[in-house]
């Protein structure tokens, strides 16, 4: 998906480049594989590369291998740096105090704090879901209830902060009577990013949900809730 890095590599496959520019010549690559197929291409076409310390031959044994040592540097300090990123995340939301996205029904007061929303409509409407679910007892039965009913249901994007009222469908009523933070339980970790390989060989990154005994963090009663914690395990 990186359309720079795919056309820097074709022109220099190409031919068509007599050198390679970079401030940090290691970040042009975003793992050892990319980095090493980009020297192996410039070695066989004869193309230079060139970094603020100096100009480098892929296909001299001794720049080669400095080129190497920078490749193998510059991964160790992103994985350092990521690590240290996910660390800072972690001991922030093991303190409650981690924003994101909230779903329909919560926001952040001015004080950072989750609250419920000030529109009565979008409250009464998600307690009116839990408390069907529970004289239903499944998300399709609730659905065909807010169908027949006409009702419309409140949604909202994670990368906008306003609602939109939509037609009920069963995964916005699923995604809501399983998200803990309406049982006033402020959760962090509840999946995480695993790489696999797609049928061309290339990585694929995909969120995996986690059992709730893998949740990394776990705060109950952090905020007013539309149900009890109780209430939510029965779910």
């Amino acid at each position: 998906g990186r359309s720079g890095f795919a056309r820097l590599v074709s022109e220099v496959a190409l031919g068509k480049a007599g050198i390679v520019y970079g401030l940090e010549v290691s970040r042009l690559a975003r793992n050892n594989r990319d980095w090493y197929q980009l020297l192996d291409l410039c070695s066989m076409t004869q193309t230079l590369i060139a970094d603020a310390d100096g100009v480098y031959d892929p296909a001299s044994f001794n720049d080669r291998l400095l080129l190497g040592l920078k490749g193998t540097m510059s991964e160790a300090e992103l994985h350092v740096l990521r690590g240290r990123m996910q660390a800072g995340l972690q001991h922030k939301a093991s303190k409650g105090e981690l924003k994101f996205s909230l779903p329909a029904g919560f926001t952040f007061d001015d004080e950072g704090r989750i609250v419920k929303s000030a529109d009565e409509q979008i409250q009464h409407i998600i307690s009116l879901v839990f408390s069907k679910y529970v004289e239903i007892g499944t998300v399709s039965g609730v659905l065909k209830l807010l169908l027949e009913e006409g009702l419309q249901f409140p949604r909202k994007a994670s990368f906008d902060k306003s609602i939109r009222w939509v037609r009920p469908y069963y995964k916005a009523l699923y995604d809501t009577l399983t998200n803990p933070l309406y049982a006033g339980t402020y959760v962090f970790g509840r999946s995480k990013m695993i790489k696999e390989l797609d049928e061309h060989g290339n990585h694929r990154s995909r969120q995996k949900k986690q059992a709730m005994k893998d949740w990394l963090v776990t705060i109950h009663d952090h905020h007013a809730a539309y149900i009890s914690w109780e209430h939510f395990l029965k779910i």
